[in-house]
């Protein structure tokens, strides 16, 4: 590869550990950022300030951008708009009645047909013969998010993934404002919306404000509908719908290749990215990071909370449990 191309993920740190039978049996690299709401640095493991691109972490920025624009959104349909869903029959339909409400049905979807999210789900799909659909994909209720937007604008439908839309330009200067600082890349995510580079650093600070906004404002209405609703943003067998349901003010957001962002109620933002883009140590590391910002201070809960999320990072041998995933001390 040539030198100009090397991405500085090469050389973040060592942030998780394979073991089994007590031996490190792999490593998994990444970077950790975590940012106090007046823009001071609580954390910072690897290059927080080059360049990821947060895949779906960034749907709560983007839903900001679609209640600006005009979107009718509100309560599970506002966080389902945020969601990466697991394709339960809940979420398909909200998606749908997001389309109703603008006039619009799933045809008018532009996102890639896919089976559900959820490995249930995906199974009970297969036996009834029912192939990909674009509602299943977990992206339908951030598509129907941006028709809706389109529509109470005005706005070309037809084009609405396109990066010069007026939707996605409007969502780009959203996403600037909220993380500080310009975006780095513009790219084509997995659903076929454009996806959006800025730093693990910026993407920690506009968590933190969207978590610590005002009421009536689009982040605080944005937090709310998370936190009212995490089972609409994420589903019933979810890693994240529980940590937002077990932490007190607390909003987050998965992302493909191993993104994972964060943000509590007194403005603090937390993000992982996993350099290898394996999803299997994003959980156990973002855990750290909030043990790290005094997770025992956030309820009287959480500490079991984060417990019972680590202990599901299991290595198993012969179908027995014989180690586990692990964050290393972050620092």
């Amino acid at each position: 590869m040539a030198a100009d191309r090397r991405t500085p993920l090469w050389d973040a740190p060592v942030v998780a550990e394979v073991v089994r039978n007590d031996v490190v049996e792999s490593v998994h690299h990444g970077v950790v950022s975590a940012m106090a709401a007046d823009g001071a640095t609580l954390l910072a493991v690897g290059p927080v300030d080059a360049p990821i691109l947060p895949r779906s972490s960034l749907k709560p920025l983007q839903a900001v951008a679609m209640l600006l624009a005009g979107a009718a959104l509100e309560g599970e349909l506002l966080a389902l708009a945020c969601a990466s869903h697991s394709g339960e029959d809940f979420h398909q339909e909200g998606a749908r009645r997001i389309l109703a409400a603008a006039g619009l049905d799933e045809d008018a979807l532009q996102n890639t047909p896919s089976l559900p999210l959820d490995e249930q789900e995906r199974d009970r799909v297969i036996a009834a013969g029912t192939g990909p659909t674009r509602l299943a994909q977990n992206c339908s209720g951030k598509h129907a998010g941006m028709l809706a937007a389109c529509v109470a604008s005005g706005w070309e439908l037809t084009t609405y993934r396109q990066p010069d839309h007026p939707l996605q330009r409007l969502i780009v200067e959203v996403v600037e404002e909220l993380c500080g600082e310009p975006v780095a890349a513009t790219t084509v995510d997995g659903c076929g919306a454009p996806a959006l580079g800025v730093s693990a650093a910026g993407l920690a600070r506009a968590f933190g404000r969207i978590a610590s906004a005002d009421p009536g404002t689009p982040e605080g209405t944005v937090a709310d509908a998370i936190r009212r609703h995490p089972e609409w943003l994420g589903g019933t067998r979810r890693d994240v719908t529980r940590l937002i349901q077990g932490v007190p003010g607390l909003i987050a957001k998965d992302g493909a290749e191993s993104v994972y962002a964060v943000g509590l109620a007194d403005g603090r933002g937390i993000v992982v990215k996993i350099a290898d883009g394996n999803d299997r140590a994003r959980g156990v590391v973002t855990t750290a990071a909030l043990r790290h910002l005094g997770g025992a201070d956030l309820g009287p809960d959480v500490a079991q909370v984060l417990e019972d999320l680590d202990a599901e990072a299991v290595v198993k041998g012969h179908g027995e449990p014989v180690g586990a995933i692990r964050a290393v001390p972050l620092s």
